[in-house]
């Protein structure tokens, strides 16, 4: 598998957010519907600054984006980072299946001589 590093910083950033099971939430939450943060808030037991930081955080890895209605901001959900997030975990699942079929390879083989 070849890593592009004009991505490994984007992938990095991802990983990070998603690191988070608050900001896993957060993600579940406006992947159904979009949400203001204030709404956010009040899912969770801290304060509405500590879920502005995990919006940031989600924002800054492009899996969320806001939206400034009146005096709300209205988080949005951004599947594509969530794809390529997906794409690279598929990829190294690929490499371990490969391995594994290797591994099952050799055993075959070693079967066979005796």
């Amino acid at each position: 598998m070849v890593v592009d590093k004009s991505d490994t910083a984007d992938v990095d950033l991802i990983f990070h957010a998603l690191a988070d099971a608050t900001r896993r939430d957060i993600i579940t939450r406006v992947l159904r519907a979009e949400q203001s943060v204030s709404a956010l808030a009040q899912h969770y037991s801290m304060s509405f600054a500590a879920v502005q930081k995990h919006v940031a955080v989600l924002e800054r890895a492009a899996l969320v984006s806001k939206e400034r209605r009146g005096r709300e901001q209205v988080v949005h959900a951004d599947v594509t980072s969530l794809r390529r997030a997906a794409q690279l975990l598929a990829a190294y699942e690929k490499l371990w299946r490969d391995r594994v079929g290797g591994i099952e390879q050799l055993l075959a083989e070693d079967r066979e001589r005796q």
